[in-house]
C-alpha cells in the first residue's frame, strides 16, 4: 500500500468513534394478557396457590383466581375517599399471611376538606376482610386530593415502611417533623412505633417518621438480602427521584430539586446543599415513576439484581441494573421496556414464578404477565 494512502487511511480510523463494550443482549419475552376491566387498579398482591389480590383506586378489591378475575369484590374494605389522585393504594400480606391470613391496605381516608393516608390491618376470610383495624392515620389531615404516596414495604426485621406524599399544596411540611407529610414512616404489624426509630427521642418529631424531605413517593423496595432500602418520587416538573433511603436522612424537597413548579418557576435555585441527600438517580424530563421491583428470579437470569421502574408518563417500565464495584453501589444504563404496549404502568412486581406482573392504569387496567417468549406451556396461564 503506498505510504499516503496507508497514512489516510490510519488518520481516518482513528476519528472513528470507539465501539461500546458488548452487552448482553435482553432477553425475548411476551406479554400475556391475564385480565382487563379493571377500574384504574393501583396494587397486585400474591397469595399462596397462584391467587392474586388486585385494588382499584375506587374502593374495591378484586380477587384473580383460577386463570380469571372474579366478577364479585372481596367484601368489607373499608370506605375509602376515591377523588383525583385519592382512592384505595397499596396491599401487602403479612409476613406470616400463610399461618394468620393478614393483610395489609393503604388508601385515603376522609373527605375533600378533611383527608388523610391510613393503613388498616384486616384478616382475610375466603373472600371477605374480618376484624378490619386502623394502625396508622397520617396527621395532620389536609384539604385536597393529591399526593398521597401510600406504598408499602417490609423490612428484614418485620416492620412495615410506608411513604407518604407532601399533599401538594403544603410540600413545606416535607421538611417539618410535626407532621407526616413527604415522609417514610416505620410502624410494627401492630401500628406501634418501634423503639430504634431515628427521631424517638426528639419531642418536636412525631415518632413514626424514618425518613423526610420527599414529595411524593410512589414506589418502596425492601431488599431483604442486604438490608437496602429503595424509594422513588414523583418530581414537579422534572426532577423525578430514585433514592436509596437511610434512618433519619432528609432527602431535600422542597429544599433541593431537580424540577420545576408546574407554572414553570423554579421550585428551589439549589440542586444540592450540605447534610441533605442526592438522588441515586434523577429522571428529567419526568417519567412520572409509579411501581417499582427488585428482580430476582430464574425466568430472566440477565435481569438478576434490577429493579423495574413502572412509569406513568414514559409509559413505559425502566430497567435500572445494580452494579457494584470497589463497595460502591451503582446503578447500571437503564433499558427502557414495553412501550410498545402504549399504556401507562401503575405497577410493576415480581411474582413467586419468576414472571414480572404489570398493571395498567385506566378504566379498562388489564393485569399483565411477562415471561420469555419461549416459555414451556407449563408456564402460560
Amino acid at each position: 500500500m503506498p505510504r499516503l494512502t496507508a497514512f489516510l487511511l490510519l488518520g481516518l480510523l482513528a476519528s472513528l468513534p470507539l465501539a461500546a463494550p458488548a452487552q448482553a443482549p435482553s432477553p425475548t419475552y411476551r406479554v400475556e394478557t391475564l385480565a382487563e376491566g379493571l377500574d384504574f387498579p393501583w396494587s397486585v398482591a400474591f397469595l399462596p396457590g397462584g391467587r392474586m389480590l388486585i385494588t382499584e383506586r375506587g374502593g374495591t378489591l378484586r380477587m384473580y383466581e383460577r386463570r380469571r378475575l372474579l366478577d364479585k369484590p372481596v367484601q368489607g374494605v373499608p370506605p375509602v375517599f376515591a377523588s383525583g389522585q385519592a382512592g384505595l393504594f397499596d396491599v401487602t400480606l403479612d409476613p406470616e399471611f400463610e399461618q394468620n391470613q393478614i393483610l395489609y391496605l393503604s388508601f385515603a381516608h376522609g373527605d375533600q376538606d378533611a383527608n388523610q393516608a391510613r393503613i388498616v390491618r384486616a384478616r382475610l376470610s375466603g373472600y371477605a376482610l374480618e376484624d378490619v383495624l386502623p394502625i396508622f392515620t397520617a396527621q395532620p389531615a389536609k384539604r385536597g386530593d393529591a399526593h398521597y404516596g401510600a406504598r408499602m414495604a417490609w423490612l428484614a426485621d418485620g416492620t412495615l415502611v410506608m411513604g407518604l406524599g407532601d399533599g401538594f399544596d403544603y410540600r413545606e411540611q416535607a421538611q417539618q417533623r410535626d407532621s407526616h407529610l413527604g415522609k417514610i414512616i416505620r410502624i410494627h404489624r401492630d401500628g406501634s412505633v418501634p423503639t430504634d426509630n431515628p427521631f424517638l427521642d426528639r419531642q418536636d418529631t412525631l415518632p413514626e417518621i424514618y425518613s423526610f424531605g420527599h414529595r411524593n413517593v410512589q414506589g418502596l423496595v425492601s431488599d431483604l438480602a442486604t438490608g437496602r432500602l429503595w424509594a422513588h418520587e414523583h418530581g414537579p416538573r422534572g426532577g423525578d427521584e430514585l433514592n436509596r433511603i437511610r434512618a433519619g436522612h432528609n432527602y431535600g424537597w422542597p429544599l433541593i430539586t431537580y424540577g420545576l413548579d408546574y407554572t414553570g418557576a423554579r421550585v428551589s435555585p439549589y440542586t444540592e446543599m450540605p447534610g441533605l441527600e442526592q438522588p441515586v438517580l434523577q429522571w428529567t424530563p419526568s417519567i412520572a415513576p409509579s411501581g417499582m421491583t427488585l428482580y430476582h428470579g430464574d425466568l430472566f437470569p440477565q435481569w438478576d439484581n434490577s429493579l423495574f421502574v413502572s412509569t406513568l408518563a414514559e409509559k413505559s417500565v425502566r430497567r435500572i441494573p445494580l452494579t457494584q464495584a470497589n463497595g460502591v453501589l451503582a446503578a447500571g444504563e437503564q433499558d427502557v421496556l414495553f412501550q410498545e404496549l402504549g399504556e401507562r404502568i401503575r405497577d410493576v412486581r415480581t411474582g413467586p414464578d419468576g414472571a414480572l406482573y404489570l398493571l395498567t392504569d385506566s378504566a379498562n387496567g388489564k393485569l399483565l404477565r411477562v415471561v420469555p417468549a419461549d416459555a414451556p406451556t407449563s408456564l402460560r396461564q
